[in-house]
């Protein structure tokens, strides 16, 4: 008998066709399942809440007005505090904050001076969208705070945001730890116009309107922050302990009316030893 390859190769062929068309509809048959699946993923996934680790905690539009609280916390800090900066963005990163909150950290600094910042900083700014940085020159009592508190109102002027962007804005140290549930809490019941909370100095003093707040940190209402961009009071007294100045600003111009003091929830841990340094509360807020 005579061998024909052709005869051999249409065998081979005819089986292969059908192998390839029954991978066909084997694989748009698992196609037609795995898009009902993902659809109903999808519809499942949606009634699911969904957990951030970023410091930004977002707003949840299922709340009540009442309940919706926006907080901005600037942590006033040097361009070269690279590690203390990762440091507090990895431990604020493990707090929960309550539904509805939304709550800003940022890091405040002045003009970049050095050719290394500039590149460090602006791949941090990349990274993690976490700072301001100031039109001053780098110091801790020559007005590096004014200037904060007077540049939030134009930093935060979105058509399309919230009015206001924040309710209370926050000065805090970066060496000062905020437990941000607890601030939340001691906010719920508080005015959101013309208020000055933190931690009553010097230490005896219980007063929140004879003294002042120290600069470990302390929050006003967003109205004061934008009495501050507006008013020439501060401007005249720019110079002293920032946390005094500050205190002077807000007599003087008779705001604050509406205070809280914080003590004992706020303190020194665990040094310098005082009246006013204790070992950690369960109810502290800094």
């Amino acid at each position: 008998m005579k061998y024909s390859p052709r005869s051999d190769g249409r065998k081979f062929i005819i089986p292969s066709f059908l192998f390839i068309v029954a991978l066909c509809v084997l694989a748009f048959i698992n196609e037609v399942r795995f898009d009902s699946f993902l659809s109903f993923g999808r519809c499942a996934l949606s009634n699911v809440p969904r957990n951030s680790s970023s410091l930004e905690t977002p707003l949840l539009s299922s709340s009540s007005d009442d309940d919706e609280i926006r907080i901005l916390i600037g942590i006033l800090t040097l361009p070269d505090q690279y590690p203390r900066r990762h440091f507090l963005r990895m431990i604020y990163g493990t707090q929960d904050v309550p539904a509805g909150v939304k709550i800003d950290v940022k890091f405040v600094f002045c003009n970049l001076t050095k050719e290394d910042q500039k590149v460090l900083v602006a791949l941090e700014i990349m990274r993690y969208d976490d700072i301001i940085i100031l039109n001053c020159n780098e110091n801790m009592n020559k007005g590096k705070t004014y200037t904060y508190f007077s540049s939030l109102p134009d930093l935060f002027n979105e058509t399309d945001a919230p009015n206001p962007p924040y309710h209370y804005v926050m000065k805090a140290d970066d060496d000062t730890y905020i437990r941000q549930e607890s601030l939340v809490a001691s906010l719920r019941p508080l005015p959101r116009e013309d208020l000055y909370y933190g931690y009553v100095i010097p230490c005896p003093s219980m007063d929140p309107f004879v003294h002042y707040m120290s600069g470990m940190g302390y929050l006003v209402s967003w109205d004061i922050a934008v009495w501050l961009k507006d008013s020439e009071i501060p401007k005249k007294h720019l110079e002293g302990p920032e946390d005094k100045v500050f205190g002077d600003w807000i007599r003087e111009g008779r705001r604050g009316k509406n205070r809280f003091n914080a003590k004992w929830s706020m303190y020194n841990f665990p040094e310098p030893p005082t009246r006013c340094t204790h070992e950690l509360w369960p109810d502290t807020i800094a």
